[in-house]
This record gives C-alpha cells, structure tokens and sequence, in this order.
C-alpha cells in the first residue's frame, strides 16, 4: 500500500489562492468572506506513514486545545458572525485507502451534532472529495476552528498556528508496531 497523505492546513486561513481554484465559490453571495491579506495555505505533504504519525502526535495539544473552545465559537456563530466574518472548521478526511488529508469546511450549519459546510481547499490526496463538495461531519471529529475578519486577522487555528513553525520529521525509522 502507497500511504501519501497531505496535510494541507500548514498556516492557519484559508489562502487567498484558493479562491482563484473555484470562481463559482468564490462568487457566490453567501461565501465565505476572506481578506486579500489573509495568511496564505502551506501544504505539507508526508511520504511515510511515520511522518504522518509524528506530527498527528504534535498537533494533539492544539487539536484539544481547539475542542476545549468549541462550544464558544459554535455559541458565537449560532448566534451571528459580524458582517464579512467567516467561520470554517478543520477535519479529517480519510479514503477506502487509509489516505489522510486534513481540509478546511466553510460551516453552512451546526445541528443535531453535526458540522455541515463545503470543503474550502483543494483536495490533493484523498479520493473522492473536491474543493466546494459539500460534506458533513460529527462535531466530535473537529479538528480546528477559524473565524477570519474582513481584516485578515483571524480567531482560533489554534492547530494552524502550531503548523506555522513545526517542521516535520523528513524520515524516520520504523521500530515500533503500527508505525
């Protein structure tokens, strides 16, 4: 089994060339709003599953961190963002081929649980899912939250931010089972 997985949340909003890969998107009125001068995407792409699981292992502290101020961002959207805020939600997708990438959701609505909203970045590794499908998912399966102001500045990506300095392992040596 090939095992390439990409995490393509490696700095925190949503890159503004994103944008450019979906003018329909992009285009529509009720969108999700982001400023020019919002921090640009750097993917990171791991070629071993090792790699993979040693930065998996980094990011819990910010992934629970994220978890721990949920209820805040979720309260704070139910009841109404700022004109030209938007809020997106990290998750992970994984195919029928245990490839994992990690996407941005632009949330359409929370209900019953669920988180349901577009995936907001290219899909480069996993199959079956596209920048603009729509997809759901359990609130337990969050990753990272994001609230982006018409000023570039953003709330939350608290997992995005750690991102921003980690440097992955580039191999690593296979001496534990599962690794």
């Amino acid at each position: 089994m090939t095992w390439t997985p990409l995490l393509s949340l490696r700095r925190g909003a949503i890159a503004a060339s994103v944008i450019a890969f979906s003018p329909a998107i992009a285009g529509s009125q009720d969108g999700p709003h982001l400023a020019p001068n919002a921090p640009r995407d750097r993917p990171v792409e791991t070629a071993q599953r090792c790699v993979w699981n040693a930065m998996e292992r980094a990011m819990q502290p910010y992934i629970a961190q994220a978890r721990a101020s949920w209820p805040d961002a979720r309260r704070r959207y139910l009841a109404g963002l700022p004109p030209r805020h938007s809020f997106f939600v990290t998750t992970l997708l994984i195919d029928e081929s245990d490839r994992r990438e990690q996407v941005f959701v632009a949330v359409e609505s929370i209900r019953d649980g669920r988180i349901t909203g577009k995936i907001w970045n290219r899909v480069d590794i996993v199959r079956g899912y596209r920048l603009g499908d729509r997809y759901s998912f359990a609130e337990r399966e969050l990753r990272d939250w994001l609230i982006t102001k018409p000023d570039g500045s953003e709330e939350g990506n608290f997992v995005g931010k750690f991102l921003e300095g980690y440097e992955p392992p580039r191999t690593c040596h296979i001496d534990t089972v599962g690794e």
